[in-house]
């Protein structure tokens, strides 16, 4: 980093530098790095790379493998601070009171934190479930159309490490609660680019989510709608709702910076 202005050094921390000096270091350096390797790729010493990497590791924002040391998902939370904040929820806002006005259903935009999905954007016209869904509210992410496409997203390691800490609970006789059942699914999910779910969060409602992509790419969140099970069949929902769910999504994504994405339709398979 470029040395601060002799005027500002007052003001400089220079370990908030250091620990994101060490923390940039991981970019496309792969998902775990030894010490001596973050010593060559950042002209710190041993023993503060090492204070560093224990404070974030405190944090939860590190972990150590063997002599190894790797970030953790948690990682994200900061990228999204700025996400909730500013640009996704913005940038979304528009799309979503479009698509909320054409489909007649509420939508939503929410990110993966652990092993929960959290709210960043809501529009809702009325209300079709028992759980109370503000900005900020939490689910768990192995019941939701939304969480399953961000895990389908998610990167290898940041899969492993989610099925090490989540809680598969049953929360209906419809849920995944096995790691075999909901890896079927990311797998589908993945093939098709959207997913959509029959009470598996709770009884009398359905939803269904497509992958919001940042610039690089990557998604970084889900778009969904939700539907009661009393206003339309799970299959209309899928035919008539998911094809301007997913259009949604890539225009936000196209909003934030991604490239065009190529997306299945419905029609091209059947139920999840």
């Amino acid at each position: 980093m470029n040395e601060p202005p002799d005027i500002e050094r007052r003001d400089y921390v220079q370990s908030i530098e250091r620990a994101i000096t060490v923390i940039t270091a991981f970019t496309g350096a792969g998902p775990d790095l030894a010490l001596a390797d973050l010593v060559e790729g950042t002209g710190l010493t041993k023993q503060t790379i090492r204070r560093i990497l224990m404070t974030l590791e405190k944090l939860g924002f590190a972990r150590s493998v063997g002599h190894r040391w790797t970030l953790t998902p948690r990682m994200l939370s900061l990228g999204y601070a700025y996400l909730s904040s500013v640009d996704l929820p913005g940038a979304a806002q528009p799309v979503m009171e479009a698509l909320t006005d054409r489909i007649g259903e509420g939508t939503s935009v929410a990110v993966l934190d652990g092993t929960e999905v959290v709210y960043v954007n809501r529009v809702q016209r009325h209300r079709i479930t028992s759980v109370p869904l503000a900005v900020g509210a939490r689910l768990p992410a192995h019941a939701t159309s939304m969480g399953h496409v961000l895990l389908a997203g998610a990167a290898a390691e940041d899969l492993e490490h989610y099925f090490a800490y989540a809680d598969l609970r049953a929360l209906t006789v419809h849920t995944l609660s096995t790691r075999d059942h909901l890896t079927a699914r990311l797998d589908l999910v993945r093939e098709r680019g959207w997913d959509a779910v029959d009470q598996e969060l709770e009884y009398g409602r359905r939803s269904a989510a497509a992958p919001v992509f940042g610039a690089d790419g990557r998604v970084i969140a889900a778009l969904s709608l939700s539907s009661s099970t009393t206003s339309r069949s799970f299959q209309s929902m899928v035919d008539e709702l998911v094809p301007p769910l997913v259009e949604a999504a890539a225009e936000i994504s196209a909003a934030l910076g991604a490239g065009t994405s190529s997306h299945h339709t419905p029609e091209q398979r059947g139920h999840p």
